[in-house]
């Protein structure tokens, strides 16, 4: 680690151009010139990438152009004292001290945690002094080796800042009661290398001259230690400088919060002390979205294995989330304006005709288009066609974001795969957990293996997603498919026992119900919907209450149940939720009132404990008593939108009613008698 930097990376009072640009250019070539460069072309072009993201110019006369690349294959410093200075984008004007950072794309930790430590050393004036006044190349890497811990004697202490230590700290650092504030904040730019690590460093000089405690979570290439849950839970306000994502920031929910891009503490620390110091005391402060509970017990740093399990989930639900609004949204519009016929030739037309050159609805079987209009018929396909696409993607961004969960990026590849595999195998949301889970751990195994420094940088991008996908859809496909298979076979045998035994009928919908609510669209729905849907094509020319009517009717009121029952108790009891779920529950109001069962996914997914038993309960109610009260449906899919094809209306809706209210019921209850350290607030 020693020869981080050397005395060929190193360039004094030199003239290396007029512009940044310039300078990037001649500093690549000299890690080139020293052997350091695989690719000085890519080093270049990843430099000038990084520094379209934002200047690197940073007060003080000092720049730091940086980069994680594949353009060098161990890390790498060159060094130039400017003369005359050049404008990397600083406010105070030109840099005269550059330090080009180049690290490989897949760098270990302990180099990137050598690099971070350089970031940290050149907010402090005594280093950059030092700097300036080298005499030599000798000098300048002896100050960077002593400042690094890379060898020679241990670098002096210098001070955070050039500002007077004695500075009086603002009255507002103290409470009334004379508690020391407290505050928490996190660094993040897109590399992770520099910017993450000087913005926590300004912050903390500054929340010293302030005479404020600060702890700060840098989430950057060197890997991230969180904030403890009682650290943030005693804080009077949280610092976010960041250019990225902040990585689960539902643990500051409700916090008073100062947000900026990650360079303006570098360049005014104080300012956002003094900004965080104004927001602790002011009722009307911009504060972290969500509830203030929801942060209790959450933090990572002592996380139990229940906790990551849920987190890891919570982070898949979170990115599927979107898919399953629209999608469900829209396939509800789709029948609304086209009937529920709209699921056989809607792609056909939405795809095949123009909004000006419209098919006869009744031509194409769709009689119950809204008011016959080939327009609202054409409306109706475009909806569906458009939402049948977007819950494509159901299930592959579950198991994708899963698989980010536990690998980061890495894993991202494969689980969408793996995702996309569970769709091929009929195995549903459960099956996507599965496989979600199974590419993560995989890809986060083999991004731990010690690789030659060559193939480091073939890793991330290759390497992991390619063995991970292989490995994780061999299991998938070779070990769990066939048992699979072979289990939904047999129920699906077993229904058809039930079903010819007019004396089971209560029993068969209490079962349909079990299997619409259990996965929500995975194995068990899908063949007890399959099951239904067969009886209705042979059913074509009954009349009256047909037994494979009554099941239809059975199966779609069972599976508009779990995402109605969920929706009421959030509004029920909105204190047992999210703000995440709270908004989806806005959501699945209308999803399953078109019987899109999957709506109650989100639910499911983060607390299967207590969600799952309470819709199969509220499912299976709903399942008897549609056939007990004798509910025929000709109507394959559409919910309330198709009534028109209900007998016993007041059955139908009955049985809805019931079964609802049930499973309402119960998901309240479960979740106030057996609460957790997750739960988001006291009821």
């Amino acid at each position: 680690m020693s020869d981080l930097i050397t005395t060929d990376l190193v360039r004094l009072d030199a003239g290396l151009g007029d512009t940044k640009q310039d300078v990037i250019r001649s500093l690549a070539a000299v890690v080139g010139d020293a052997g350091r460069a695989t690719d000085v072309d890519q080093l270049v072009a990843d430099a000038f990438a990084r520094e379209e993201t934002s200047a690197t110019g940073l007060p003080g006369g000092i720049a730091i152009p940086h980069c994680r690349t594949t353009g060098v294959e161990e890390p790498t410093l060159a060094f130039a004292r400017l003369s005359p200075g050049v404008d990397f984008g600083a406010k105070d004007g030109p840099a005269d001290l550059a330090f080009l950072i180049a690290a490989p794309a897949g760098g270990d930790a302990d180099h990137l945690t050598i690099l971070t430590q350089l970031a940290r050393a050149l907010v402090k004036p005594a280093f950059t002094d030092s700097l300036r006044s080298a005499e030599t190349p000798e000098d300048v890497v002896e100050l960077v080796h002593r400042e690094l811990g890379l060898g020679g004697a241990p670098a002096a202490a210098a001070p955070k800042h050039a500002a007077p230590a004695e500075a009086p700290a603002p009255a507002a650092a103290s409470t009334d009661s004379g508690r020391r504030r407290s505050f928490v904040a996190v660094t993040a730019c897109p590399t992770g290398i520099a910017h993450t690590y000087m913005a926590a460093e300004a912050l903390e000089a500054a929340a010293e001259r302030a005479g404020v405690d600060l702890q700060v979570e840098t989430q950057g290439s060197a890997g991230s230690t969180p904030l403890s849950p009682d650290v943030i839970a005693a804080a009077d306000a949280v610092i976010f400088a960041v250019d990225v994502g902040v990585r689960d920031r539902g643990r500051f929910a409700g916090k008073p919060v100062v947000s900026s891009g990650v360079k303006r503490p570098i360049d005014d620390g104080d300012a956002m002390i003094a900004e965080a110091l104004r927001y602790a005391d002011d009722p009307n402060a911009p504060r972290v979205e969500g509830s203030a509970a929801a942060s209790e017990g959450g933090g990572a740093a002592e996380e139990t294995w229940g906790g990551r399990i849920r987190r890891v989930l919570m982070t898949g639900v979170s990115y599927m989330i979107p898919f399953v609004a629209a999608g469900g949204l829209l396939i509800a519009l789709g029948f609304l304006f086209g009937g529920y016929e709209i699921t056989g030739p809607g792609g056909d037309i939405a795809t095949g005709n123009s909004l000006f050159d419209l098919p006869d609805p009744d031509a194409l079987g769709l009689e119950h288009a809204l008011f016959g209009s080939p327009f609202f018929a054409y409306l109706g396909a475009l909806f569906f066609v458009l939402g049948a696409a977007a819950f494509g993607f159901l299930v592959p961004a579950l198991a994708g974001y899963i698989a980010y969960a536990i690998a980061d990026r890495p894993g991202i590849a494969p689980g969408f795969v793996m995702g996309a595999i569970a769709g091929t195998l009929q195995t549903g949301f459960l099956g996507g957990i599965i496989g979600g889970v199974l590419a993560g751990l995989v890809a986060h195994w083999i991004a731990g293996w010690k690789v030659p420094s060559w193939a480091r940088g073939l890793m991330p991008v290759l390497v992991i997603p390619l063995l991970a996908t292989l490995l994780s859809g061999f299991v998938m496909v070779v070990v769990l498919g066939k048992p699979l298979g072979s289990l939904m076979s047999a129920l699906s045998d077993g229904l058809t026992s039930m079903s010819n035994n007019p004396g089971l009928a209560i029993l068969l919908g209490a079962v349909l119900g079990l299997m619409m609510a259990f996965d929500m669209g995975g194995p068990l729905n899908k063949v007890a919907y399959a099951f239904a849907t067969t009886g209705l094509g042979a059913a074509a020319a009954a009349t009256g209450d047909a037994p494979e009517l009554k099941v239809m009717a059975a199966v779609m009121l069972a599976g508009m149940v779990p995402p109605l029952a969920l929706a009421l108790a959030t509004v029920v009891r909105p204190g047992l939720f999210t703000v995440p779920e709270r908004e989806n529950g806005k959501a699945a109001w209308l999803m399953g009132a078109s019987f899109i069962t999957e709506g109650a996914i989100p639910f499911a997914a983060a607390d299967p404990l207590r969600v799952i038993p309470s819709i199969m309960a509220g499912s299976a109610v709903t399942g008897a008593l549609a056939m007990s009260l004798d509910v025929t449906l000709r109507a394959p899919h559409g919910g309330i939108f198709v009534l028109f094809a209900v007998g016993n209306i007041l059955g139908f809706l009955v049985s809805l009613v019931v079964g609802t209210l049930v499973a309402t019921a119960a998901v309240v209850g479960l979740k106030t008698a057996f609460r957790t350290t997750t739960d988001v607030a006291t009821v």
